[in-house]
């Protein structure tokens, strides 16, 4: 399917309804309320201020919404205060959706808008993020994902359109290795450094890791530290801010995943970063399933593997192979 032909799909979806999102001000969010603002009846932006999110994150999200004419509420929900989410384990996703998802909910049913949906697309589904279950207990909607739209897509859309977004909406805890306790201190070290790499280079998305004493740098502009000496001054710089180690991780931060299976005479194989809950996944295939055992759910031309291991055969070509796999996804359910 084209990408017009997409965009036109999330058009129809909105049409004539009262939309509320979860808004971030990232690519796919800004999307959805663009797309709102033009087709939907009404439409209400909810921003959560966490406290853990990068600097200028509230004032571009207030920035954008006014200039679309989008009612826009933020809702202040301390993180720091909640002893679940300070624990910082491998559910933490799972846990800061939640506390998120119950407020959007919460304002948009006393503001009285139905239509509730957030931002997932369908490159959300291949990578680990435990979140998108919060997505499905609480019946958000899922434009993007009802269309097919990948990452890549998304910003190829906003950009030949002129749409701004912000390139850096991720949580500052994500920065922190799992079952290491969060702290203010540790946010606000992270926050200072990351700033400083953006004023003092052409980066446009950077994330400090922080692993105790040592900080692992990713960018998305690697020239731009490694060349003309400026990696000397950043290390010196984070080094001040208590690191022992400055660290640079030479991949490129890319935000614009694709789906790309690894396909040959009909047939595909995708490997998932996470194992799959084969009863709830069953529970959505409903009356598709072949056969099944404890490993593997059989469908139509898919093999579905506990591992997260997904096979096909017996397509005529790659697109046909790519759609019928993107389908298969938006039913599976995933362990956490």
């Amino acid at each position: 399917m084209k990408l017009e032909d997409k965009i036109n799909t999330v058009k129809n979806i909105l049409k004539d309804k009262n939309v509320a999102i979860g808004f971030s001000g990232g690519s796919d969010s800004t999307l959805i309320i663009y797309l709102a603002s033009l087709f939907a009846k009404d439409t209400l932006a909810v921003t959560i201020n966490n406290h853990l999110m990068p600097t200028g994150f509230i004032e571009h999200t207030k920035k954008v919404t006014s200039h679309l004419g989008i009612k826009h509420e933020i809702i202040d929900l301390d993180f720091y205060s909640d002893p679940d989410f300070l624990k910082n384990t491998t559910k933490r996703c799972h846990t800061c959706r939640n506390l998120m998802y119950n407020e959007i909910k919460k304002v948009a049913n006393e503001n009285g808008f139905d239509y509730i949906c957030d931002g997932n697309n369908i490159s959300d589904l291949v990578d680990d993020r435990p979140g998108i279950l919060i997505t499905y207990s609480n019946k958000f909607e899922t434009p993007l994902i009802e269309a097919r739209l990948t990452s890549k897509e998304i910003h190829e859309y906003l950009n030949a359109n002129n749409i701004p977004y912000s390139k850096s909406t991720t949580c500052l805890a994500t920065r922190i290795k799992t079952n290491t306790p969060i702290t203010k201190e540790k946010i606000d070290r992270i926050d200072y450094c990351e700033d400083y790499i953006l004023s003092n280079t052409k980066c446009k998305i950077v994330k400090v890791r922080d692993f105790e004493n040592l900080s692992i740098c990713e960018v998305d502009k690697i020239n731009e530290i490694i060349n003309k000496n400026k990696f000397k001054h950043i290390d010196a710089e984070l080094k001040r801010q208590g690191y022992e180690k400055v660290s640079l991780n030479l991949s490129e931060i890319k935000n614009n995943n694709e789906i790309i299976l690894n396909y040959s005479k009909g047939s595909f194989s995708y490997n998932l970063p996470f194992t799959i809950d084969m009863e709830n996944t069953e529970k959505q295939l409903e009356n598709e399933i072949i056969s099944k055992t404890k490993e593997k759910i059989e469908i139509e031309n898919i093999d579905i593997f506990n591992t997260g291991l997904i096979k096909g055969n017996n397509f005529k070509n790659y697109e046909d192979a790519l759609n019928r796999f993107m389908q298969t996804l938006t039913k599976l359910r995933r362990n956490i």
